[in-house]
């Protein structure tokens, strides 16, 4: 599919802009590039710049992406893919690994951390599962030889499924089949002073018994909520139930002043008959809901002064991912840079929207940027070359433009 056009995606960006909420620099995103038909790294990365969104990750170590991120201030963590984990315990490897991938993007790529592999203890490989530990060394000795150690950690995330039991929070442990590998790496942890991340879906939850599980309480929204019988600690949220379950799991081996962060969260806008709760609502709520949390900086109840680190996943829908259909639609963008759903305060589909959106842009410079882009679009012989999917709301945001315009005209 041919690459949407770098006016298309200003004006897109102009446009998503006006409904967008400030300050959503509280909440990392998740970059996922499983697919055919997303923009350019520099386009996201003017999005990302946008949107204030000044913390990512990604699934690799793309060249390209590393370039795009280069003197943009954004903290990107990066990953090591499972196919090269088993190498990596070999110094060797892991410094050539460093000094091609990591050492020549820093420090104009602002690489805060590296992720060991993806989900390792859950994916059923054991030579992955035991050789996770020595890449995670491997990789950090190399680090430490290039002189980067000190501003890159390295760790590893994880599904919530390496706990026993998660409900209610007080009785998180991990399995027991697990635990001569897990405790390893938590001692590297707190060695090296990494975080202990964790991919926390209460979608998933809610998907597996919709019928034992408050859909209020999976989304955020008012709710009774759950005492935990033991700690006496009230729960409003799911989301936050999960990770002081981890916390509590940390703390029986030992560890409990690690620091607990969300490597991955959201919730499906769509998804396949037997998939209970994948709807655009209710991914607009979650995620709506989980941003306004994070602007206030909030804690879990069991560690409520420190602010929860959450990595909302994902930034677009990815139309490769295998699965079933909801794999393919957690993006909050539309690959063509326009939202899946609003998790800002207003919406760009009512006249009230669009009027104070023509307020917004009184000043001659941004009215004569949207003349300047409308004319370009117009005549600039690009929706000649545009794939079909495009042309309907590369239209409707030439239109748009120009009723602004019209009206900001009439205005004065």
């Amino acid at each position: 599919m041919a690459a949407i056009t770098p006016v298309l995606f200003s004006l897109f960006l102009i446009l998503a802009g006006f409904s967008y909420q400030e300050g959503a620099t509280a909440l990392g995103i998740n970059y996922g590039q499983v697919a055919n038909n997303l923009p350019s790294p520099n386009q996201v990365v003017s999005l990302l710049n946008f949107l204030k969104i000044s913390k990512a990750k990604i699934y690799d170590t793309n060249p390209q992406v590393l370039t795009a991120f280069s003197n943009t201030g954004i903290d990107l963590i990066v990953t090591l893919e499972n196919e090269l984990l088993w190498t990596m315990a070999d110094p060797e490897q892991a410094i050539q690994w460093v000094s091609t991938h990591i050492k020549p993007y820093v420090p104009s790529t602002k690489i805060s951390g590296i992720l060991i592999g993806n989900e390792i203890f859950t994916n059923g490989d054991p030579t992955l599962m035991a050789n996770l530990v020595p890449a995670m060394v491997g990789i950090r000795n190399a680090l430490a030889r290039l002189d980067l150690a000190s501003s890159i950690w390295v760790s590893t995330d994880h599904s919530l499924a390496v706990l026993g039991s998660s409900y209610p929070p007080s009785s998180g442990f991990f399995r027991q089949d697990l635990v001569g590998l897990m405790t390893p790496l938590l001692e590297f942890l707190a060695a090296t002073n990494a975080p202990f991340w964790i991919n926390a879906y209460p979608y998933f939850a809610y998907k597996d018994d919709p019928s034992r599980i408050s859909l209020e309480y999976a989304l955020f929204e008012p709710n009774p909520g759950m005492y935990d019988p033991y700690t006496k600690i009230f729960y409003d949220n799911m989301l936050y139930a999960q990770v002081d379950a981890a916390i509590f799991a940390l703390s029986k081996l030992g560890f409990g002043g690690l620091e607990v962060r969300v490597s991955e969260t959201g919730w499906p806008s769509k998804g396949d008959q037997n998939e209970a709760g994948a709807t655009l609502q209710n991914a607009q709520t979650y995620n709506r809901n989980l941003l306004q949390r994070q602007l206030h900086n909030e804690g879990t109840p069991l560690k409520p002064k420190q602010r929860l680190e959450i990595y909302l996943f994902a930034l677009f829908n990815e139309n490769l991912k295998p699965g079933p259909t909801s794999e393919r639609n957690y993006g909050i963008y539309q690959p063509d840079g326009t939202m899946a759903y609003n998790v800002g305060l207003t919406s760009l589909e009512t006249s009230s929207a669009a009027s104070a959106s023509s307020d917004a842009l009184a000043s001659n410079a941004t009215k004569k940027t949207l003349k300047k882009l409308v004319h370009v679009a117009r005549w600039g012989n690009r929706i000649n070359h545009m794939p079909p999917p495009y042309i309907h709301t590369y239209i409707s945001c030439i239109l748009l433009a120009e009723f602004v315009i019209i009206k900001d005209q009439k205005k004065y």
